[in-house]
């Protein structure tokens, strides 16, 4: 049961500091001008969403219903913190689709994002974090 827990917060740090690194190279993918760079970006943002960021939320996702499961669905019925929590890391996923569709655009030089939009984009996460944890941790409802 600790197992899975334990694999559950690796698995999450994974994936949030992939999906607070690949925003971040979007804002400079957008500021590029030149191939070299433009080329680089494209690679290091493949690496980086299919190597770490999918896998850490595939894992975090699997490891948290270990957890769940492991230790019995009765002990979180009717826990409203817990539902918050399911629906914060469902908008999480969305946004994880999102950034494949926006490393798309990337990928075939349809980018029609600002630096300054993706700056804003990289917030996101950041909420949905903060969010997620107090619910877990403080369970306030």
């Amino acid at each position: 049961m600790l197992w899975f827990k334990s694999l559950h917060l690796i698995a999450m740090v994974t994936w949030f500091a992939g999906l607070f690194y690949l925003p971040r190279l979007f804002v400079y993918h957008a500021m590029s001008d030149d191939k070299i760079s433009i080329d680089r970006f494209k690679i290091m943002e493949r690496k980086l969403f299919y190597g770490i960021t999918t896998p850490g939320g595939v894992l975090t996702i699997v490891f948290g219903l270990c957890t769940l499961f492991s230790n019995g669905l009765s002990v979180y019925s009717g826990q409203i913190w817990l539902q918050i929590k399911y629906a914060l890391v469902l908008l999480l996923v969305f946004y994880h689709i999102y950034c494949w569709f926006l490393l798309q655009d990337f990928k075939y030089d349809r980018n029609q994002h600002s630096h300054v939009w993706y700056r804003w984009f990289n917030e996101f996460p950041v909420l949905l974090l903060v969010g997620i944890i107090i619910l877990a941790v403080v369970r306030p409802f």
